[in-house]
């Protein structure tokens, strides 16, 4: 008989494995018997996303690290975590008396160091940052949208471009097509410009620029987009998203929905 093996804090409790359970795509009918539960894989790749290690230096106690990252890159590819990030962030907003859809959204990006090697990297000279930027788009609960990783060096109006054209794909390939609910988004000084005119123009939105006060002198926190700065606080709390580990851009992504999705499963309010 084999002994299960000590709980480690990332895992998932009983709860959070009900509702992300069926969530995943369903097992193979042919081939081999997986050896190792879905169950177990999340449980190891929630294990990298917070602890930050290399997946070669997983615990033994856990499902081999190959394995692993086979099943993360496969749902990489696919579009799970994307897909399973919307579905949680839905069900949570209707928790808490929210349409799905939200009506006004916050933009902003975030630059962080990246290890050497690896494709799209760059230096942004305004935070004096070598490495990737995140561009992000979050609800008013500060739940993630989208994310796009970029090179440092690409400025904010350029990654919001193409950020805000995949969110409009994203409503425009979905059920809610014909009433989109966005109107407005906030964001910082650094979106100001022609990108105001563009996103009115191609997708009806309002962008609303939220500069800091002429006389402000020190810290204070500013309407709306203190929402964004808390979510990339939460990631920083993911050891694996305080510095860009990964060679590709997309993988950086599906870490962010990742680590949204352990956040999220742990607000919902057991029924």
């Amino acid at each position: 008989m084999i002994k299960p093996r000590q709980a480690y804090s990332t895992d998932l409790d009983d709860t959070a494995w009900l509702r992300l359970e069926q969530l995943l795509p369903a097992p193979a009918k042919t081939g081999r018997p997986r050896e190792h539960s879905y169950r177990e894989i999340l449980n190891a790749i929630f294990y990298i996303v917070c602890s930050g290690c290399a997946w070669r230096l997983l615990p033994h106690d856990l499902p081999p690290w190959k394995t692993v990252y086979t099943y993360f890159r496969r749902w990489r590819k696919d579009g799970t975590w994307e897909r399973i990030n919307t579905v949680l962030r839905e069900a949570l907003r209707e928790q808490k008396g929210r349409a799905k859809q939200p009506s006004a959204a916050v933009l902003d990006s975030q630059s962080v160091k990246t290890v050497e090697g690896g494709t799209e990297r760059g230096y942004d000279a305004g935070k004096h940052v070598a490495g990737r930027k995140r561009h992000v788009l979050v609800d008013t609960l500060g739940l993630v949208l989208l994310v796009v990783v970029t090179a440092a060096n690409v400025q904010d109006r350029d990654g919001a471009r193409e950020l805000l054209h995949l969110w409009f794909l994203r409503i425009k390939k979905s059920k809610f097509s014909r009433w989109c609910r966005l109107k407005r988004i906030w964001a910082d000084g650094g979106y100001r410009g022609e990108l105001i005119a563009w996103t009115k123009q191609h997708f009806g939105w309002t962008l609303d620029i939220v500069e800091r006060p002429a006389d402000q002198v020190g810290f204070q926190v500013l309407p709306k987009r203190w929402i964004v700065e808390r979510t990339f606080a939460w990631l920083n709390r993911h050891r694996r998203l305080s510095k860009d580990y990964e060679r590709l851009p997309e993988t950086s992504e599906a870490f962010v929905y990742i680590a949204m999705i352990r956040l999220m499963l742990k607000q919902f309010v057991p029924a």
